[in-house]
């Protein structure tokens, strides 16, 4: 059993309404939710659509304020946007027209105290930012601007500015939903060798099972909303994980027992207590 001040994120009975006559209502997006993650770890949220995922994204970054609870990141109160987090969605985003390597570089120029020191180490960041492109695939990219490059290749991009600011943790929201299938597959194996090397903690919203399981040390599922997370899996495959693993029966045991559990929310056959793990 860890300390509970060694957890590098930790929920305590938090909910969130979204404006004060929603709360007087008792309508909440998310409810309850406790949640501990030790440092270093990777972490999934599954669950049907609206159920308040992306909420919990909110929360757990500062963008939100929750109505009731507490949330502590690395130790410290959350009390407003996190400098030490990097997020990327499912939409790259990337500026048309800036560069690869200056869609990069944003990040430091607008966060401190990185922000303060940019002209002066300007050659330093863009050194480490084509460091991370060649990481991500992106070698000999650097100049190009985003409509030259593919979906795919954009979302590396969009990671990779996420990651400049070396933050302690990384927050990912549907990051690979609109891409191919083998596409998607690699920058699962991108993100998997980035967060081993750098131990980064990491929060992945997705709607792909097989991608949860691939990635995560723990699942969670969140309920229809107001959300709360009614399970807690551990996925106890061995790392280094390779895509061959989603081939095996254990993967796919535990794909089909998630989905079985979301089966169950769909239908409103499961209350939250007979489903906790």
């Amino acid at each position: 059993m860890q300390a509970a001040d060694s957890y590098f994120v930790d929920f305590r009975d938090v909910w969130l309404a979204y404006n004060d006559e929603l709360r007087a209502q008792n309508h909440f997006a998310v409810e309850a939710i406790d949640l501990q993650v030790a440092r270093g770890e990777f972490i999934a949220i599954v669950g049907p659509s609206g159920c308040g995922k992306s909420t919990f994204m909110k929360l757990a970054t500062g963008l939100r304020k929750p109505s009731m609870g507490k949330i502590l990141i690395n130790g410290q109160p959350v009390t407003g946007p996190l400098k030490i987090s990097g997020m990327a969605f499912q939409a790259p985003s990337l500026l048309p027209w800036r560069s690869t390597l200056d869609n990069v570089l944003l990040p430091l120029e607008i966060v401190e105290p990185y922000r303060q020191q940019f002209r002066q180490r300007r050659a330093e960041f863009a050194d480490r930012a084509r460091a991370l492109l060649a990481k991500v695939g992106l070698e000999g990219y650097a100049d190009k601007f985003p409509w030259e490059l593919s979906g795919g290749m954009q979302q590396r991009a969009s990671i990779c500015r996420a990651l400049i600011h070396e933050p302690q943790m990384l927050l990912l929201d549907e990051p690979f939903g609109a891409l191919d299938a083998f596409t998607r597959e690699e920058l699962w194996c991108i993100l998997r060798d980035l967060q081993a090397e750098q131990r980064f903690n990491v929060i992945l919203v997705t709607h792909d099972l097989r991608e949860s399981v691939f990635l995560a040390d723990t699942v969670y599922v969140m309920s229809k909303s107001p959300g709360r997370f009614v399970v807690q899996r551990h996925i106890t495959l061995p790392r280094p994980r390779a895509l061959e693993v989603t081939y095996t029966k254990e993967f796919t045991d535990v794909v089909h027992e998630l989905r079985g559990h979301i089966g169950a929310l769909r239908q409103g056959s499961a209350s939250p207590a007979s489903i906790v793990q």
